[in-house]
């Protein structure tokens, strides 16, 4: 009885570590993307002309990384190849590219300018997007661990990929306006507002179908 049982644990602990190449190579892309996106926002130059186009390549790395972590789990879901550390792996890529590198971008294009003059409330926002995105992708875990409502048709809280994706957006188009010539000033102040609706969305109650 008690080698039955040690070799029980063995195999359901090797479940546990299993480790499948195709959905966590989509899952290294996306952390890839994540790392792209933050080494472009450093490199960017806000002082010299032309610096839209390099917070455009982030902004595009972004939104790349959004398309691989859609893919990552529809391989998994679809192939078989779900595990917990497939799980894991994905949370840790979502925090570097739809946490840190938006919260990142924001602080150093938009924040940084609005609050000038209180450049603690800049950081303190773009901080909050982050902590409460780390909070979602932790929740989510658990509750998908331990049999609450972490997948399947619903979401509880709004999805970081999509709050990552919502920024990034909003930002190209504020560029767009800036480029144009349209009437700016007051724009900038809609990305702070719709950063701290989106991170206390995420950390909400709500539920969201999930597509």
């Amino acid at each position: 009885m008690p080698d039955h049982e040690a070799s029980g644990g063995s195999a359901d602990e090797d479940s546990r570590l299993r480790i499948y190449l195709l959905p966590n190579l989509l899952t290294a892309g996306n952390l890839f993307c994540g790392f792209l996106a933050l080494t472009r926002i450093v490199e960017a130059d806000l002082t010299m002309p032309g610096f839209e186009a390099v917070i455009r390549e982030a902004l595009f790395f972004i939104l790349l990384a959004c398309i691989f972590d859609l893919l990552d789990g529809r391989v998994a879901r679809f192939g078989g190849y779900e595990s917990p550390f497939g799980q894991e792996f994905d949370s840790l890529a979502d925090v570097v590219s739809f946490g840190v590198a938006p919260a990142f971008l924001v602080h150093r294009i938009v924040l940084a300018d609005v609050f000038v003059n209180h450049p603690e409330i800049g950081w303190f926002i773009a901080s909050m997007y982050l902590l409460c995105g780390a909070f979602r992708l932790a929740r989510f875990n658990v509750m998908a661990t331990y049999g609450g409502t972490g997948g399947g048709k619903e979401f509880i809280g709004f999805p970081i990929p999509a709050a990552a994706g919502v920024v990034a957006s909003l930002t190209l188009f504020i560029l767009w306006l800036e480029e144009k010539e349209f009437a700016k000033g007051w724009w900038r102040y809609v990305i702070p507002v719709i950063l701290v609706f989106l991170s206390v969305m995420m950390v909400s109650q709500v539920r969201y179908p999930a597509f």
